[in-house]
């Protein structure tokens, strides 16, 4: 009896969200999930937006910086990326089961994990950050010493994001997701406000530079961990997420399953775009500012994507964990045709002031001309890497990631090193040839990845139901 009245508890904690997503309407409900992470998605890039403008006004060239780093971010979060799509997938697939005790058993595995991965690359990054710069990717002199100072305090925001992130996907494979957007609101605000202080020594605050930008992401981390932890034992202390030795082989072997693609592709991309950025900083400071700064405005249009693809995973999940193995489908594909179109939208109305844009960063003309034809070229395409975001995110939900692993590989090795390598080098394209590598790559993997949601057999689910 007392089990069937904890049954009934956990019912009432996460079912109300799970109900909607079963049985609402698709695109309302889509909406209804993406719209608080795409709204915290905008203020993140309203964030980095300010804090790319602030490091200008510090030094022109240190808004580079970043850009310069984020490659070995990807790299050192691949095991992150496949675990939380393993947690996403098998937690939210239990959850639309109604197997309340595996989800809650999962949770704490992947805490457990996500912990121990985040350890070890923070102190792997800690201690190989001057190699990787000086070697792998060749960072421009004009900018070294920056990237090193940004680097090691980086470091530790890789740890804290493991577990913020874990925290995350949990929050939404229940269908949570306002609040887990309230938290990150209220995060990023306070690092809004103390960005210009710490980066240009406003007051009786020091001049850090670099340091002052990597330390309020470390400080939003934080915040975010506390905001999350808070949520799920109040509101769902079923998912009792805690440190745990019971963690079996089946359970391994499931996630390894789901997650070995996803950290394969995170793999190759953090190569493949620490490769991207070499061929850049070879073509020189001018090109590597243009692409930092380029990468801003489509960061500005790119907005929509992550929000609405995070509630197409979820949806995916629940409902093939239900059975509702068409309703899946039909889920993926509306996602794929609304983000589309949200973001040729979007597109259309930064195109015509991309220059205004670009100027608030830059002042050197030579910069300014490569990042306008940078913004020229890609921006027509990003409606299609929009497709390719709901691909990814359809192989979270359904556990089912290897297709989308290859397209994201082709992508990126073939199109955006191989060919870019080729134009830019061999035949003598310079920047123009790498631009429209990148172009070429959004366009070639959003037709791809069309048809696999539309006809491949994906939706199915990888879990156990319950007799």
């Amino acid at each position: 009896m007392a089990d069937e009245n904890d049954d009934v508890q956990e019912a009432r904690a996460i079912g109300k969200y799970r109900d909607r997503i079963l049985s609402g309407p698709v695109v309302s409900t889509l909406l209804r999930l993406g719209i608080p992470p795409l709204i915290n998605q905008l203020i993140v890039i309203g964030y980095n937006v300010l804090d790319s403008y602030w490091l200008s006004l510090y030094e022109e060239v240190d808004v580079a910086v970043p850009r310069q780093v984020r490659p070995v971010i990807m790299l050192f979060d691949a095991l992150l990326n496949g675990l939380t799509a393993a947690c996403l997938s098998i937690v939210s697939q239990y959850i639309g089961s109604k197997n309340f005790k595996d989800a809650s058993r999962s949770a704490s595995r992947f805490f457990t994990a996500a912990f121990t991965i985040g350890l070890i690359q923070c102190t792997l990054l800690l201690t190989l950050k001057e190699y990787i710069f000086t070697w792998v990717i060749s960072t421009p002199p004009e900018i070294f010493g920056d990237v090193m100072k940004y680097s090691a305090v980086v470091s530790f925001d890789v740890f804290f994001n493991s577990i913020s992130f874990t925290y995350l996907t949990l929050l939404q494979s229940i269908g949570d997701t306002k609040r887990p957007a309230i938290i990150n609101f209220i995060g990023i605000g306070i690092n809004t406000l103390l960005d210009p202080f710490l980066v240009l020594g406003i007051g009786p605050f020091p001049r850090l530079g670099v340091i002052g930008a990597s330390l309020t992401d470390v400080m939003g981390k934080i915040i975010s961990i506390i905001g999350f932890t808070y949520i799920i034992r109040r509101s769902y202390p079923e998912l009792r997420v805690r440190f745990t030795r019971d963690i079996d082989l089946e359970w391994v072997r499931l996630v390894l399953r789901i997650g070995i693609p996803v950290m394969i592709l995170g793999l190759t991309n953090g190569f493949a775009f620490l490769a991207q950025l070499k061929i850049i900083n070879l073509l020189g400071i001018v090109a590597a500012a243009a692409y930092s700064i380029g990468f801003i405005v489509m960061d500005i249009v790119d907005g929509a994507l992550w929000g609405l693809s995070g509630a197409n995973a979820i949806m995916v999940g629940q409902n093939l964990g239900a059975g509702n193995n068409e309703r899946a489908r039909e889920v993926s594909y509306k996602t794929a045709l609304l983000l589309f179109g949200l973001v040729a939208a979007t597109s259309s109305l930064v195109y015509p002031i991309r220059v205004n844009i670009i100027e608030a960063f830059a002042q050197d003309p030579n910069t300014v001309a490569e990042t306008e034809l940078f913004v020229r070229i890609l921006l027509p395409t990003l409606p299609f890497f929009g497709i390719f975001m709901t691909a990814m995110s359809t192989g979270r939900g359904s556990g089912h990631t290897t297709y989308p692993t290859l397209i994201g590989i082709i992508r990126l090795w073939a199109i955006r090193v191989g060919l870019g390598y080729l134009l830019a080098f061999p035949m003598g394209m310079g920047t123009l040839g790498v631009w429209l590598s990148l172009a070429l790559s959004n366009v070639v993997a959003g037709v791809v990845a069309i048809i696999w949601i539309r006809y491949e057999g994906w939706a199915k689910a990888v879990i156990k139901r319950e007799a």
